[in-house]
This record gives structure tokens, C-alpha cells and sequence, in this order.
């Protein structure tokens, strides 16, 4: 019998997650909310987890690190679309900061694409920072309806952790997956072994 692959059916799991979220958005409106916050923290649950047990079981490829950072990126926005199916207005009250943050977003994925032909895979510190902020802020939109604080906090918070990607991108010699900082991306230029901690990297 085939040992399933627990690490890649967490990321599924959030794969998942993507379409049911948005349906339950937009076929039960404001009756959802609860259980797309409730949805959002299984999924962020799952986020860490995954990259835990990976290493654990010493199978955390770069074909699954890729994966988990694409189906991130397809988590959050499927959360985005929710919070605008659910609450306009306060998508549009922060429109220009939603904008800054998607186009920080693929600013990172162009340089990654022109300098490495692949796409970011960094799993960054700050990244993970940004997973927390934004897990507070959509919390506040989506289960109180409330932008305030959380939001400007994450939009803070998205910006300078999009500018630490990038920068690890431009110093990088080559591409490589989990990267904590811009810092450990020197060391690496340097030739120097970064130790990579098995929590803060899942």
C-alpha cells in the first residue's frame, strides 16, 4: 500500500479550500462569514504544519516547496475575493493599498522570472509575519465586517516583507528555496551555510 503523502495533501487540502471559499461567499453571503473565518485558520493551520512534517520526514523538495507556495498564494486571494464578495466597501475604502500589495506581488514573481526563469519560493521570515498579520486583518473584515488597525498593520507589514523577497532575489547567486531574509541571502552569496529552523521555514 502507497504511504500517503502527508505534507502534499495538506496543500491539496488548501487547494481545496480555494473554490469552497469563494462559493460560500457568493451563494450564502453574510450566513458564510463564520465559516470561511472558521475555513482560513484550517488553512493557515494546514500552511505550517505542512512544511513541519516535510521536513521531519526529510521530503521537503523543491517541487513541494514550489507547490506550497503557489497554493498560498491562490489561498489568500481566494480570502481577498471573499472579503470583496462580502464586504465592498472596505475593499474599496483600502483600494490603493490592495493595489500596492498585488503589484509588490508580481513585482516579486517578475524579477524571480527574469533572473531565475522560476518563480519566488523564499518561505521569508517576514512572509510568515505577513501570513499572521493578514490571518488578523481578515479575521476583522471578514468575521466583524472591520478594517481599521489590522489592515493598515498587514498592508505595513505585506509591503516591507514584498521588499525583503525581492531583495533576497536580487542577491541570490542562484535560485534557491527557503531563504529566511535578505540577510541569509548574503551569507549565501558569500558561500556561507545558512541553518534553516524547521518551524519558521514551513
Amino acid at each position: 500500500m502507497k504511504k500517503i503523502n502527508i505534507p502534499k495533501a495538506l496543500i491539496l487540502f488548501r487547494l481545496l479550500l480555494v473554490p469552497i471559499i469563494i462559493g460560500l461567499a457568493y451563494f450564502l453571503g453574510e450566513n458564510a462569514r463564520v465559516i470561511i473565518v472558521i475555513l482560513m485558520y484550517l488553512g493557515l493551520f494546514s500552511d505550517i504544519l505542512d512544511g513541519i512534517v516535510a521536513r521531519k520526514q526529510n521530503i521537503s523538495t523543491e517541487k513541494l516547496r514550489r507547490m506550497d507556495s503557489q497554493i498560498d498564494i491562490l489561498f489568500w486571494l481566494s480570502i481577498g475575493f471573499a472579503t470583496w464578495i462580502l464586504s465592498p466597501h472596505l475593499i474599496q475604502e483600502n483600494m490603493y493599498a490592495v493595489i500596492a500589495i498585488i503589484g509588490m506581488e508580481a513585482a516579486c514573481y517578475v524579477v524571480s522570472l527574469l533572473k531565475f526563469k522560476k518563480e519566488t519560493c523564499t518561505h521569508a521570515f517576514l512572509s510568515k509575519i505577513w501570513g499572521i498579520t493578514l490571518l488578523i486583518a481578515f479575521t476583522s473584515l471578514i468575521g466583524f465586517n472591520h478594517a481599521g488597525f489590522p489592515t493598515v498593520l498587514t498592508i505595513i507589514v505585506g509591503l516591507t516583507s514584498h521588499i525583503d523577497v525581492i531583495l533576497i532575489t536580487l542577491i541570490l547567486p542562484k535560485w534557491t528555496h527557503d531563504v529566511p531574509s535578505s540577510y541569509h541571502a548574503y551569507l549565501i552569496r558569500k558561500g556561507a551555510t545558512i541553518k534553516r529552523n524547521k518551524y519558521l521555514n514551513g
